[in-house]
């Protein structure tokens, strides 16, 4: 009796210390389901993690916006000061105006109180203010390698939202409509010059500067190779424009992207200009001047970039 005794209590023992080993292991489990899953990215600012889904979202760059508006992702707030057309949704009262894109309302961020905020160089010297409020992600694009540039962002957003599968339709759309214009331009032996106006004056971009996609990747051959690399291009005179007579001219209305005063036209097509192949020949291509200067390198907009290009080819 006294064996059948020791026996029950040690079998009692085992038993409750099995019962609370299978508690605490449920307990871990939902511990570690109850955890959200976060990304670790590495910028030019530091590194910052953040929350995959983030619920809040403040964007600062509207080609971030634009694709995110791709792959569906609400946001919170947006700087509503100049909104690009495809993008004029974003201007409703159901998102909340953070400010300017060089003039952040931190007042305005700080009480949406935001998962994650998204900037790039217009804001970037105000980065460490931004990551006071929340995790900061600065997105910035390699114009020396443009396409594989862009597909790195692509990627990191898809990441971020977990919306890998939309991002793969999407960057295929992409890749094929500049494989196409592409193939053509290549083709061509027309040379272009790619300008920005801005207030009566002209610069111009070539290949490996912010515009030289058109030639790097677009396959438009430059009517000058040697062009300085800036973000705000090489200043040139009319004098240069004709004495390299190019037969395709792209241009960006810098003016009427931010709501200047003087337009590109007025500005380009002076008596010079009239004299090069491109004015003859009618190719003279005035690009979309918000979706270029402040709302490229979206997945949607570089689309539309690619199909305004193919004018010059037809």
């Amino acid at each position: 009796m006294k064996k059948l005794g020791l026996f029950t209590l040690i079998f009692t023992m085992l038993f409750l210390l099995a019962a609370c080993g299978d508690k605490e292991e449920a307990s871990t489990a939902a511990s570690t389901e109850g955890e959200k899953e976060e990304v670790t990215i590495t910028h030019e600012y530091g590194e910052v993690t953040v929350e995959k889904n983030p619920q809040k979202v403040v964007v600062f760059d509207f080609g971030v916006l634009d694709t995110l508006d791709a792959f569906g992702v609400e946001v919170a707030g947006v700087p509503q000061a100049v909104i690009p057309k495809s993008l004029e949704k974003y201007a409703g009262s159901e998102y909340t105006n953070v400010g300017g894109l060089k003039e952040p309302d931190f007042e305005a961020i700080h009480h949406l109180e935001p998962d994650v905020i998204f900037i790039s160089g217009r804001q970037a010297e105000l980065y460490d203010q931004f990551a006071e409020i929340a995790p900061t992600v600065f997105i910035d694009v390699d114009y020396t390698n443009y396409m594989s540039s862009l597909e790195k962002n692509f990627e990191l957003l898809a990441e971020i939202f977990e919306k890998e599968d939309v991002l793969d339709s999407k960057v295929e759309e992409l890749k094929a409509s500049i494989d196409e214009v592409n193939k053509a331009a290549s083709a061509s032996e027309s040379k272009a010059l790619i300008l920005l106006a801005n207030e009566g004056k002209v610069s111009a971009y070539g290949p490996g500067s912010r515009y030289g996609f058109v030639h790097d990747a677009f396959g438009f051959k430059a009517v000058d190779e040697n062009l300085e690399v800036s973000q705000h291009g090489q200043s040139i005179t009319f004098e240069y424009i004709l004495e390299k007579n190019p037969d395709v001219i792209f241009v960006i209305d810098r003016s009427a992207a931010v709501g200047g005063e003087v337009g590109a036209k007025e500005t380009i097509e002076n008596e010079l200009v009239k004299k090069t192949n491109a004015f003859k020949n009618g190719k003279i291509i005035y690009l979309d001047a918000v979706n270029w200067y402040i709302a490229g390198n979206g997945v949607q907009s570089t689309i539309s970039m690619v199909e305004e290009v193919k004018a010059a080819l037809n």
